[in-house]
């Protein structure tokens, strides 16, 4: 069956992490993605290793955000390359990019010079601060977006310093949220027929995705801080130890709290009136995590997880990385999948969504791959390749 989105075309101009992980999920649900590269060096992140795939100089960094999509080498600072870009760019219905602010309409290849040639394009532009206000021209990389929008000032332990998530959070967001837009501007593009330009910009996203904190402040009109594991909202959630290790507890609402009582054999604090609601123990946590924690070390991590599963309460491990693939959902599910790759086999996390279509066999292109049948495709044949790979342009 045809993916979803086997309908469209994608010219994707996006580097290192945000831009390519939107275009990656757009290639997961169907969609033909041509990613640009430079000539012999390629994407900064198939240098960001050890560790690299089976010898090649291809980062695993790489391989986490490229899956799916074929690799063409564009010198696009050269006026042939310019004019290629141009040509590839009529031949698709979106073109994405993160480059910083202004670069690429000094080479003619901005959102108004390429939607005057195609008005039914649809230009994503991904940056660290937007089109416009002061900082607009600033680079900017996930670490230092997840500083200044407030998000390491939130996680970390409460007498510890700011940490950052450790995954690039900002950037995946970022992603998320432009194949989103890009998705919403191809179902309004089918009741109009006019393309659309999209700036978003990852600062934006950071503060948007305070979520929950940003309303405890601007609603209580309290800084939020660091509290560790501990939710501000919602008690108790929050890492216990039990007499063998520790395990996540995450009681959501009342009733569960009340079953979490029972099957540790406490149902009086069930009734206790510094805990019968969530707020009351939002307030009282101080004094409601010491008798957990005295109770709960009573039992293995097994005992505990096994009385709390047949409870529905949730609880869980905390898996390291090699866990997480061992667990015998994500194995169920086919998570991890072993596919063919021209260096070898590869291992890839599939995509999470489950629908009919989706691509389950896409790996990411070596550097360079496609550019003969790209360039083929638009008309340039292989002595006008050979031209312009003497001269470097690909």
């Amino acid at each position: 069956m045809a993916g979803p989105l086997s309908h469209l075309r994608v010219l994707d101009l996006g580097r290192i992490m945000a831009a390519p992980w939107a275009t990656q999920i757009l290639a997961d649900l169907g969609a033909e993605v041509i990613k640009v590269e430079r000539p012999g060096a390629g994407d900064d992140t198939r240098g960001w290793g050890p560790p690299f795939l089976n010898g090649t100089k291809d980062a695993g960094y790489f391989l986490a955000v490229n899956r799916g999509k074929r690799s063409i080498t564009l010198d696009i600072t050269k006026p042939a390359g310019q004019a290629i870009a141009k040509r590839l760019a009529q031949d698709c219905d979106i073109v994405i990019e993160n480059f910083k602010v202004g670069a690429l309409k000094r080479y003619g290849l901005g959102a108004a010079s390429l939607r005057a040639l195609k008005p039914s394009l649809i230009y994503c532009s991904v940056t660290g601060f937007g089109q416009d206000g002061p900082r607009a021209e600033q680079a900017a990389y996930d670490f230092m977006i997840q500083a200044m929008c407030g998000l390491m000032s939130i996680t970390g332990e409460a007498d510890g310093a700011p940490q950052k998530v450790g995954v690039p959070i900002i950037d995946l967001m970022t992603g998320m949220y432009a194949a989103t837009a890009i998705l919403a501007a191809v179902a309004r593009r089918a009741e109009t027929g006019e393309g659309e330009t999209i700036d978003l910009a990852m600062l934006d996203v950071g503060t948007a995705v305070l979520s929950n904190q940003a309303m405890n402040h601007l609603v209580g009109g309290r800084v939020p801080h660091r509290a560790g594991n501990r939710h501000p909202n919602i008690q108790p959630q929050d890492v216990f130890p039990a007499s063998d290790g520790e395990i996540v507890l995450a009681v959501g609402n009342d009733g569960q709290f009340a079953k979490l009582c029972e099957a540790i054999d406490l149902p009086e604090l069930a009734a206790d009136p510094r805990f019968i609601r969530n707020a009351d123990r939002v307030r009282h946590n101080g004094e409601l995590t010491p008798l957990l924690a005295e109770r709960f070390s009573d039992f293995t991590r097994a005992e505990l997880t096994a009385r709390l599963d047949a409870a529905g309460v949730p609880c869980g491990p905390i898996n390291t990385v090699p866990d997480v693939f061992a667990d015998p959902q994500v194995l169920h599910r086919g998570l991890l999948r072993h596919l063919p790759h021209p260096a070898g086999e590869v291992p890839m996390v599939r995509s999470p969504i489950r629908m009919d279509g989706m691509r389950e066999d896409g790996v990411p292109p070596l550097l360079g791959a496609d550019t003969a049948a790209v360039l083929n495709a638009i008309g340039i044949g292989a002595t006008e390749q050979a031209a312009l790979a003497a001269e470097g342009i690909i």
